[in-house]
Formats: C-alpha cells, sequence, structure tokens
C-alpha cells in the first residue's frame, strides 16, 4: 500500500501538554520498554504500540551527553528538524538504510545491498491529538534463502483457465509487496501512519495502518509485526486501576487477484480482521490478559461482499460460535510477570478453532544487568506450534495478511528456541542472537491463499547472527552497524548462508530474517 495517512490539523488554540506518539515495535524499542531493572518498569498488557503518554520511554532513552554546538546536540539527541509552539509541536527526521554485504557461501558471488530513503514526521495538536507518518522507498538485493522466502510469498495472479493461477513477484516481511529490480533484485515502496486521540484520560482512539504486537518476547504466536502494516481503527479503554480493554478492527488482503476489473489493476480478495483483548492487572509486577483474534469472510476472488455486522461486536467469544465460512478464530492468553528486579517472565497460548490439532505456545525469560554489569540483557525463549496452527477451513480465511502469518513468520509445525546477548556502552552495541528450529511436519507456506506448496518438512535450521555498531541517535535508532549472519538447513532441503555486511541505518520498522 503507498497511500499515507492523511492528517488533518485541526486549528485549536491550546497548549500542548502531553504527548501520545506510539513507541515503535522494532526490538530495539521493546527490549528498552521490558527492560526490568528500572525503578519505573513497564507491565502493563503488552498490546504494542503504546502510546507515550501511556508509558514515557522516551524519559528512559534520553541521552544525556553535553554537546556545545546546535548540530551535534541535533545529530546525537534530537530529529532533524523540531519546531515546538504552544499550540503544536512537529518534528522531522530522514530515514535510511544504506548497507552492503556479501554471501561467502554463494556459489555465484553477488553484490548483497540495502537502498532504502524516506522520512518520518511526528507531530502533536492540542491537548489530545497526536500524529506521525512514515514513507520508505527501497531497492535491495537479498541473500538466496531471503530472496527465496520472499518470492514464495507473492502475489496470485489469474491465468486465464480454470482455478488456476500464477504467483509473481514478492513481499518483504514488515514492509510490502514488491517488483522485480535488475533481475535478482527488488524495488518496493510503502508508507505508514497514524492518528491519535484522547478525548479522556481513560480512553484512546487510534486510527491507522502501522504494525501491531502482542507479547513481550521476541515473537508473538498471537499477533506480531511480521506482516504489512493495514488500514485499523483501534480503540483502548483503561477501564479501572485492574481492568483495560482493547480492540481492533482492520481489513486485512489476501493477495490473490481478481478474475474480473474494470481498473489498470484488479483489486486483491479482502477479509475482516478482529482483535478483542480484555486484561486483568493482578498485581503491579502480574498482568494476564485474554485474546481473541478472528479473520472474517468478505467474499471470494470473484465477488466481494460486506462483513458480517457480528465482526464489530467487542464481546470475545462470539465469533467462536459462528459457522467456519464465516469466520476463523483464536483464542489465547498472554502472561507478564515481573520477577524480580532484574528479571522478567513471559508466557502466552494460543488455542485455535479445531481445538487439540490447533495450538501454539511460547515461554520466554529476560533478564538485565547481571554480574552487576550494567546495559547487559539476556533473553531465552521457547515456541512451539502445530503442524495445523493458524490454518482455517477455508484457505483464505487463514491467520495471514498480506500472504504472510500474521503472528510467527514460520506458521506452523515447529519447535523454536531462540537466545539473544545484548551489551550497550556508551553508543557501541553488541547484539548476539541465535534462532534454531526443528521443523516437525512442518507444511511451507501453508498459510496462503491458495495452496500454492504441498512439501512437508522435518528439517533443523539453525540462525546465528553477531552485530556490533554505534548508535548515533536512540530516538531514531540511528546505527553504524557490521554483522555476520550464518544460516545452515539440514534435512531434506541442505544450504547454508554466511553474510557479511555493513552500512548505515535508522531502525524503526521490524524486518524478520530469521526464519
Amino acid at each position: 500500500m503507498r497511500s499515507a495517512v492523511i492528517i488533518v490539523m485541526l486549528g485549536w488554540v491550546i497548549n500542548v501538554s502531553s504527548q501520545h506518539n506510539l513507541i515503535s515495535t522494532h526490538s530495539f524499542f521493546r527490549d528498552k520498554l521490558f527492560e526490568s531493572s528500572r525503578t519505573e518498569a513497564y507491565n502493563g498488557n503488552s498490546f504494542l504500540p503504546l502510546t507515550e503518554s501511556n508509558y514515557n520511554l522516551q524519559k528512559h532513552l534520553k541521552d544525556t551527553s553535553i554537546f556545545y554546538y546546535d548540530f551535534a546536540e541535533t545529530v546525537f539527541k534530537k530529529h532533524w528538524v523540531e519546531i515546538k509552539t504552544e499550540d503544536y509541536y512537529l518534528k522531522i527526521s530522514p530515514t535510511f538504510n544504506f548497507s552492503f554485504g556479501k554471501d561467502l557461501k554463494d556459489k555465484n558471488p553477488r553484490n548483497l545491498f540495502q537502498n532504502t530513503r524516506g522520512f518520518t514526521i511526528e507531530g502533536d495538536i492540542a491537548r489530545n491529538f497526536s500524529f506521525a507518518t512514515t514513507f520508505y522507498e527501497n531497492q535491495a538485493r537479498f541473500s538466496n534463502y531471503e530472496s527465496d522466502f520472499i518470492s514464495s510469498h507473492g502475489e496470485f495472479y489469474f491465468n486465464g483457465s480454470g482455478l488456476n493461477y500464477n504467483m509473481q513477484n514478492g513481499v518483504i516481511p514488515g514492509s510490502t509487496r514488491t517488483k522485480g529490480f535488475k533481475n535478482d533484485g527488488f524495488d518496493y515502496g510503502f508508507a505508514q501512519g497514524y492518528i491519535v486521540y484522547q478525548p479522556h484520560k481513560k480512553v484512546d482512539i487510534i486510527v491507522g495502518n502501522n504494525q501491531q504486537f502482542i507479547g513481550a518476547g521476541y515473537r508473538s504466536i498471537l499477533l506480531s509485526d511480521n506482516s504489512s502494516g493495514a488500514p485499523y481503527l483501534r480503540l483502548d479503554y483503561r477501564i479501572s486501576k485492574r481492568w483495560s480493554y482493547s480492540t481492533l478492527r482492520t481489513r486485512a488482503l489476501n493477495l490473490v487477484r481478481k478474475k474480473k476489473t474494470t481498473t489498470v489493476e484488479a483489486y486483491y480478495q479482502p477479509k475482516g480482521f478482529a482483535v478483542n483483548y480484555l486484561s486483568f492487572q493482578a498485581t503491579d509486577k502480574l498482568n494476564v490478559s485474554l485474546f481473541e483474534g478472528s479473520t472474517w469472510s468478505m467474499g471470494d476472488s470473484l465477488t466481494t461482499k460486506r462483513v458480517n455486522p457480528l465482526f464489530y461486536n467487542p464481546v470475545p467469544i462470539i465469533s467462536s460460535l459462528l459457522n467456519d465460512s464465516i469466520c476463523s478464530t483464536i483464542q489465547g492468553i498472554n502472561v507478564n510477570w515481573l520477577l524480580h528486579p532484574n528479571a522478567r517472565l513471559y508466557v502466552q497460548f494460543a488455542l485455535g478453532s479445531l481445538g487439540a490439532k490447533q495450538y501454539a505456545l511460547q515461554i520466554g525469560y529476560r533478564g538485565n544487568d547481571y554480574f552487576k554489569i550494567k546495559n547487559l540483557y539476556t533473553q531465552i525463549e521457547y515456541n512451539f506450534a502445530t503442524s495445523k496452527m493458524y490454518k482455517a477451513t477455508i484457505d483464505r480465511l487463514n491467520y495471514s495478511h498480506y500472504n504472510l502469518a500474521l503472528a510467527h513468520p514460520m506458521e506452523n509445525g515447529f519447535h523454536e528456541i531462540v537466545f539473544r546477548l545484548g551489551w550497550e556502552w556508551k553508543r557501541i552495541y553488541a547484539d548476539l542472537k541465535s534462532v534454531n528450529y526443528f521443523l516437525v511436519d512442518h507444511t511451507k507456506n501453508d498459510l496462503l491463499p491458495i495452496q500454492y506448496y504441498n512439501t512437508v518438512s522435518n528439517d533443523k535450521i539453525s540462525h546465528n547472527q553477531f552485530e556490533i555498531g554505534y548508535r548515533m541517535n536512540k530516538k531514531l535508532n540511528w546505527n553504524f552497524f557490521g554483522n555476520i549472519t550464518y544460516r545452515k538447513q539440514t534435512g531434506a532441503e541442505n544450504s547454508q548462508a554466511f553474510v557479511v555486511s555493513a552500512g548505515m541505518r535508522t531502525s524503526l520498522l521490524s524486518h524478520y530474517n530469521d526464519y
């Protein structure tokens, strides 16, 4: 989607006293949000992104370095342009990723690169409005395993006979669909944005197309930012000190082109996506939330119809009682528990509409400042999903958007162990990540709206990455970096990748490649 969110600036003359901009769901900001060693550690319902008024993460990211020149102050601490008056606060910065690399295991060595240019704008108007819009234009060439994944989630075009479709182009996790670039590269552009309105201190109304994430983990088995953004309406209501409720409604897409069209490009196959999320703050350190996520029928490859009126129903459970031709529902639980000042335990469990055949589990642990080493964090996480998880009785209602999983990027049939270790000293950082999969009757691309692959795999995949860098600006997560990625898959498919890369980027959106 290339359409940007249109921001309407209302002309009220009221002092700006609150900021309701959303905190990025990128793993850097999530790690900082769930850091447990600070006095005011976050322990809310973990439905991300949060508003800054809900939890002031910027206070904890504040750079205390002293500079004597305005230019240095701007580069290292601020947005590139900041305009603040009594009526509004406007922030503008470029976004970019200029990186290059090589896959040393590629038999036909090619220059790998990412060339991203764009901008981000954030603002606050009056007391209760905030907004943001971000645009990215990209050209890239990825390693073979990444390119294969991207190309295997492309859009379907009707080939003019029977029920047959051809797949073209691809979809970048966390971004959008692509078109070809220089034979083996990808060209893609997209925009994301939102408006936040707080009519009451207990209510946030959010409209946008940015990504969502539920949980304290590196992954989420309920709802993650793996897929592309989609236009949505979200309501967060803090009922009391103990109870809160969130509801989200969006129009998701299967990338299946309509067979008949009167436009230049045929429309995609739409479906509704609804989330109901009830949270209970049991103690100051323990939060338990109930999750319901449903995909709703809005027609097929020939016709589009209105979604069933119960799509708008905010009461949980009702959707799971409906016919599976109307909707497909996942029920889940999310637990976030601060064990002590340096440790956090989190758990997720999800159950699909097919009962015992469909369930997924996550258990994870985050720790900070071990061995009295400041800014050292550790994370270990286990994820599991059955071979039919996230699958609907009707393929077009699978738990997906833009042909990508709405939850875990591996989709189904896996055990996964994630280990992460990171450390910061002033502006220098080092991150180590190891992701290990044990596939169990895993069906590749099983959530596509049209069954294109039927290969069942029991392979093992090991994905390891070490990165070292210099973080210029925490607000933009602007850093210079160098990293090494080693990936090995054994079993029915045997492959290796050893990618060395370096560059400069602002990292505000998650782009997963550890599948």
